[in-house]
């Protein structure tokens, strides 16, 4: 598809969805003017349930990159073919993540789509909070700064785990099911340029990332990947 006829699909899904996501949901942004308007960066944040990812493209002043699986956009039924519209539309990226190569896929399309000069969305936990904690940071988040020296934006959702429990079914609306979406101040790696194979380095920008995101969403903090979390 043409790059003008994706930025058309994206500012009618914007114009659309936007103002009914308000209406149901009374979404409360924070920090929106901080995300830097031109250029590379990277927006990481905690991941509490499936619409984080609906949610994230609509509230964020510019257009967000990111990672999804391939399943989100190979569904033959009207349910399957209007998620793969929405997710292609917005920005979402099919990857084949269950691979053994799925992390380097990843990585790799995130480095392409920075040096494109985008805005690049990414979970450093790898995986859905099976808790509401946060958890761990996997340390491809700092790879991508540091091989790019794009700056990291932390966000924080806050709310979309009681919208949507579980990540499953259809969001739930009413009282008490208000939507924050909380981002901080970029984050600048550079002092380490050069370092992107050094592992201490690397789990320290990570752990440094998390840190920020914690603070944002108020969440308790676990030491432990969240995929060891859920296969205990």
């Amino acid at each position: 598809m043409p790059r003008y006829a994706r930025s058309f699909r994206f500012l009618l899904i914007k114009a659309l969805l936007g103002p009914l996501l308000r209406v149901l949901f009374r979404p409360q942004v924070q920090g929106a003017d901080r995300v830097p308007g031109t250029g590379p960066v990277i927006l990481a944040g905690n991941h509490l349930t499936f619409i984080d990812s609906m949610i994230l493209p609509l509230v964020a002043k510019r257009q967000v990159f990111f990672i999804g699986k391939d399943e989100y956009v190979t569904g033959k039924s009207l349910k399957g073919r209007l998620m793969a519209w929405f997710f292609t539309g917005v920005g979402m990226i099919p990857v084949d993540r269950d691979g053994g190569h799925g992390g380097v896929a990843a990585l790799m399309t995130g480095r392409r789509v920075l040096e494109e000069g985008k805005a690049f969305g990414i979970y450093p936990e790898g995986t859905r909070s099976p808790d509401g904690r946060l958890y761990r940071g996997r340390t491809g988040i700092a790879r991508l700064t540091l091989m790019t020296g794009a700056p990291v934006m932390p966000f924080a959702m806050i709310g979309t785990d009681r919208v949507q429990p579980g990540g499953r079914g259809l969001p739930r609306i009413g009282p008490g099911r208000r939507i924050t979406v909380r981002f901080g101040e970029p984050l600048d790696f550079s002092r380490y340029e050069g370092m992107d194979r050094d592992r201490y380095v690397l789990r320290a920008v990570t752990d440094e990332v998390m840190s920020e995101v914690m603070r944002l969403s108020g969440q308790e903090y676990v030491d432990m990947y969240a995929t060891k979390a859920k296969a205990a």
